[in-house]
């Protein structure tokens, strides 16, 4: 499933390397599908969502037990 050859984003790529899903993420975040494939592909378009949505990831991660910030992801 993973290595379809398009460009991941840092988050993209953390989910990959962990082994969670995005569909795991939506559940676990409250986002909506759009949203979390958003996050994760490589575009730039994921600076567009708001701070809120990117608490949201953050939050369902380290409530699941994974030690991350929002700068491992977006600087």
């Amino acid at each position: 499933m993973y290595g379809l050859g398009k460009k991941r984003s840092k988050l993209g790529a953390f989910l990959d390397r962990e082994g969670i899903t995005q569909e795991w993420l939506v559940k676990k975040s409250g986002l909506s599908r759009d949203a979390v494939s958003r996050l994760c592909d490589g575009n730039k378009d994921h600076e567009k969502l708001q701070v809120r949505s990117k608490s949201k990831v953050i939050s369902a991660l380290r409530k699941n037990g994974y030690d991350v910030i929002s700068d491992d992801f977006w600087s």
